[in-house]
């Protein structure tokens, strides 16, 4: 009996979850259900649930006050040596080749639809590594990044005058974003949209805000925007961090290099290897709609199937902390 009342237990946490994703969370709505599916990575929510539920009080909102968070001060005290660096970076043009297509950078699993829209980064840490050419191009930002603990990743973004970022939310809840201004417009015709409330950067100012609400971006100014961006530790009790250690864990095969010569993780390295099918599979759906469906929904299938399994063992981990 403990089997089938464990799969029911599942089943009613993540259908509940979806519900609470889809319906209920936060202020700004999906348009539709079809929307959500494509653009709200569904898959994720029920682990997510799992965090928001043992997230802490001054982390559980869409925009965070960032006296809440005193041990990121550091960051905004050297703003300018961040600056310089990344400004180094930008006139040597190295967050157009992080996109040049074909290029391992360019298989990221997580920011590849921005491309397209303009937007660009360059990757200094991600959750426990520290990319060689990071380290070699920005020592100072580095150094002052590994500093702080509560720091899971960072990286450089630009959005340049004219591009955006479509609205979405990020996958995974296991992190809050940070967001340092660097060289912005400082104005308001450059900004975020988070959970329907806008907020505009400002050079040296941070912002810190829970990318799985539903955000936008948009630069209708006359100046690039380039800031710092981090996933910082999501304050949470202690059964939530445990948990959190193991969804940390898949962050970490989300690796991707900047450059030659960077290490790269699992994702990366199957993403950049399905490719050219993912490109032909396109083709088929002009081609062939039937069977574009039949492969689609085989491989949401799959992977739905596997989410199940994976949290019937975060279920059982949470029944043995509890027992």
């Amino acid at each position: 009996m403990l089997l089938p009342i464990g799969l029911l237990t599942i089943f009613g946490f993540s259908l509940g979850s979806l519900t609470y994703a889809y319906k209920f969370r936060g202020q700004a709505r999906w348009e539709n259900f079809t929307e959500y599916v494509r653009k709200g990575w569904p898959i994720f929510t029920p682990f997510n649930c799992l965090l928001y539920i043992f997230t802490q009080k001054r982390a559980q909102k869409a925009i965070m006050n960032v006296a809440d968070y005193p041990e990121l001060l550091p960051l905004q005290q050297n703003w300018e040596t961040v600056r310089d660096e990344a400004v180094n970076l930008y006139k040597h043009q190295y967050f157009e080749k992080t996109k040049q297509e074909g290029a391992q950078s360019s298989y990221d699993l997580g920011f590849r639809t921005f491309f397209k829209y303009g937007w660009s980064k360059f990757y200094l840490t991600w959750y426990g590594h520290t990319h060689e050419s990071a380290q070699k191009l920005c020592p100072k930002t580095v150094a002052l990044v590994n500093s702080i603990p509560s720091i899971n990743g960072a990286m450089f973004s630009l959005l340049p005058v004219g591009s955006q970022l479509t609205r979405h939310l990020d996958p995974v809840a296991c992190s809050l974003r940070l967001h340092m201004g660097l060289v912005t417009p400082n104005n308001d015709s450059c900004y975020i949209n988070v959970d329907g409330k806008n907020y505009s950067w400002r050079d040296g100012e941070l912002f810190i805000f829970d990318e799985t609400f539903l955000h936008f971006a948009k630069n209708e100014s006359e100046q690039y925007r380039l800031i710092l961006m981090c996933d910082i530790e999501r304050p949470m009790f202690l059964i939530g961090s445990v948990i959190n250690f193991f969804y940390k864990g898949l962050m970490r095969t989300t690796l991707v290099p900047n450059m030659d010569g960077d290490s790269r993780g699992l994702v990366n390295a199957i993403f950049s290897f399905l490719s050219p099918t993912l490109k032909k599979t396109k083709t088929l759906k002009q081609t062939n709609p039937a069977l574009y469906k039949v492969v689609k929904h085989s491989v949401n299938f799959t992977l739905l199937a596997i989410v199940v399994l994976v949290l019937f063992g975060l279920l059982k981990f949470v029944q043995f902390l509890f027992s």
